[in-house]
Formats: structure tokens, sequence, C-alpha cells
């Protein structure tokens, strides 16, 4: 059984008005260094929850792997938080993916952009799936009130994998990318098909994010957050729809804007006249 994903401890709240002390539910942070055929390969700083779904989901966006099929054995040292995988093809070159990589639960400079298996892994999106701007909004909803950890601490990312209607598998994490590879992981392991999915997302919708979207498949993201100018010339480029501020009733669509219903989009001339929707009764 791995380790508790929160912790708490004794702090001083202050209310506005005067000082307290209280007990706080914090987010446990730990790291999970990944030992691949005999060398250790990278080390992520993470929640220390569905271990085997983000080895699996991180090798798979690294491009080391494709199928579950192709890893012979994975062992999980939860005490000294160490994976140890093998493969079945051992003459993979992890040159070819940058020696040892320290990768942080942050979106900042411990997180390197653009290694070279992006272009091999990342997809240019097709899918015809479309969605109400109502779905869009209670999709994040559901995420929102699913996300207990959240609730308690403040401190973690949520993601979830949905159809159109709901929500199928969310999981948590500090990294904001460890929970998008939580998801890929459990997909690829139960052979979760991807087609005509969408990801809701709590975090700013970075450039890596949205090529962790790109690699697991998806053509529609959704998120309460922002995104960057680089993670939206990265979604024009691999046809993926963003969405972002889904607070209240409303919401910005970045990009590919025909997967939201209600709009007409005319792709040549790139002008999107919005129609009015029929008010519920």
């Amino acid at each position: 059984m791995l380790k508790k994903i929160t912790t708490s401890q004794n702090i001083v709240r202050y209310n506005g008005q005067s000082f307290f002390e209280e007990e706080d539910d914090i987010a446990v942070e730990t790291a999970l260094t990944i030992i691949l055929d005999g060398k250790e390969f990278a080390t992520m700083v993470c929640t220390p929850s569905e271990w085997n779904e983000l080895v699996v989901g991180f090798l798979a966006s690294e491009g080391v792997i494709r199928l579950y099929q192709d890893i012979e054995s994975l062992h999980i040292d939860e005490d000294k938080g160490f994976a140890y995988v093998e493969l079945v093809n051992k003459h993979c070159n992890q040159k070819d993916f940058h020696s040892k990589r320290f990768i942080g639960s942050c979106c900042g400079k411990s997180r390197q952009f653009y290694f070279h298996n992006d272009m091999k892994t990342a997809k240019t999106v097709m899918t015809k799936l479309t969605v109400t701007p109502e779905q869009c909004k209670d999709l994040m909803k559901q995420l929102q009130e699913s996300s207990s950890h959240f609730q308690q601490t403040g401190g973690v990312h949520n993601a979830a994998l949905c159809t159109s209607d709901g929500i199928i598998l969310s999981r948590t994490d500090i990294g904001r990318h460890n929970a998008l590879d939580k998801l890929f992981g459990y997909c690829i392991i139960n052979r979760i098909s991807i087609k005509d999915k969408i990801i809701a997302f709590s975090g700013r919708i970075s450039s890596e994010v949205l090529l962790k979207a790109a690699k697991i498949g998806v053509g529609i993201i959704l998120s309460k957050s922002a995104p960057t100018n680089l993670a939206l010339d990265l979604a024009e480029e691999l046809g993926i729809t963003a969405v972002g501020f889904i607070r209240g009733n409303g919401f910005n669509i970045y990009t590919h804007q025909q997967r939201i219903q209600g709009i007409e989009y005319n792709q040549r001339s790139s002008v999107q006249l919005f129609k009015k929707l029929p008010q519920k009764l």
C-alpha cells in the first residue's frame, strides 16, 4: 500500500480578526525514481498514489513504450521510492530520451521542454466529437465536486477522462503533468479506448499539458484556468479544442471552435459566427 497522500500539521490561522491554532491537511510530496533496464532514467516529484499508472503513462508519453505489453516487468519499491522497469525490447537507447532528468511538480525550470520524442508521440487529433456549452460546464462542475483531496489541501491538481456525458476516471497529483500521465497509464493498462474522449483539467493549460493531451490522443481539453500562448499554438497545430476559464455560466474557446455546438465555423475564412442558443424552459 502506498504512503498517505495527505498529512496534517498544527498551524496558526488568521481569520481577519484574530489568531487561533488548528490542524490543517497538507498535500504529501515525494520522489519516485524510474530505473529502466537497470539504469536510472528519470526522477519525478509526485503524489504517492497510482504509481503503476504514473510510470506506464510517463513511459508512453515519452515514447519509450506504446503498449503495456512492451513492459516485461514493473516493480515498485514504495518505501524507497523506486520503480524498476524491464522492457521486452532491451535495446531501447536511453540517450535518445536524454540521460538522467529531474522532473518537478510544476511547469517551471525543473521541467525541460521539447524533447525530440515529443514530435514522435504527439498526435494530430482528427476526432469529430462535439459537445454543448452545458456539457462543458457540467464536466468541470463534476471535476470540482469530485476533487476531495483538493478540497482538503488546496495543493493538488485534478484531471479526468470524460465522455460528453460524464467523468469516466479522475486522478489527482501535485504535478499537473503527473495527473495526466496517471490517466494515460490507466488507459494503457486497462485497454481503454481514447476515441471521442475529453479531458477536464483543474490547472493552467501550459504547452506541456497540451502536449500530454495530444500524446494521449484527446481532441478536447477543458479547464477552469487559463492557457499560455505556446499551448494555443500547439493546440491549433495539433487539432485540439482548448476551452479555458470555465467558471459559472461562461468560458473561453481558444482553438478549433467547431467542436463546440452552437458555433457556425467557416474553415476557409476562419470566421466564427455565434448562434443564439435556445433558452431552457
